[in-house]
């Protein structure tokens, strides 16, 4: 069996009441810490005024797989390196929003949006981007670049 590195992360929610003419319920990716088990193991409220609450989702797990290397390294070149958020918002319920998943492969959270999901992103911390790192350096092979004949050259069964 093959060791993955995870650890915890936990996900703060901010929920606006009324942001436009259109909506009754706005939300927005506030922050993603890293979960080191104090946060407990069910979501709860941190503040809530009315206008303005903000709930943490503690417990989701960020693994890092061999397969995602590139889309690790898209992120960390990207120049602003970033957490990317998978969250959804209850259809019986839209005042309640949770976070599905927590990814930090540019391509996962590419495949995610191209399946109409909602993705946000947040900076990475430091310590996060040297894990990352170290993990992109051990696991990253690019593909080495082939020089592709021009077609006048290959023959007319091959075209």
């Amino acid at each position: 069996m093959q060791h993955r590195p995870s650890f915890q992360v936990a996900v703060v929610i901010d929920r606006r009441r009324q942001p436009n003419a259109w909506e009754a319920w706005g939300f927005r990716i506030a922050e993603v810490v890293i979960d080191e088990g104090g946060f407990g193991d069910s979501p709860r409220t941190l503040r809530d005024d009315g206008a303005l609450a903000q709930r943490l989702h503690p417990g989701l797990t960020v693994t890092l797989h061999r397969d995602e290397a590139e889309g690790y390294y898209l992120n960390l070149t990207s120049g602003a390196p970033v957490w990317f958020v998978m969250w959804r918002i209850d259809d019986e319920d839209p005042s309640l929003a949770w976070p599905e998943l927590v990814t930090l492969s540019y391509n996962e959270a590419g495949r995610l949006l191209d399946a109409q999901e909602r993705v946000d992103n947040l900076p990475l911390p430091g310590e996060v981007c040297a894990m990352l790192q170290a993990f992109v350096a051990a696991h990253y092979q690019p593909e080495p670049k082939r020089r592709r004949r021009p077609v006048s050259f290959k023959a007319p069964d091959q075209r």
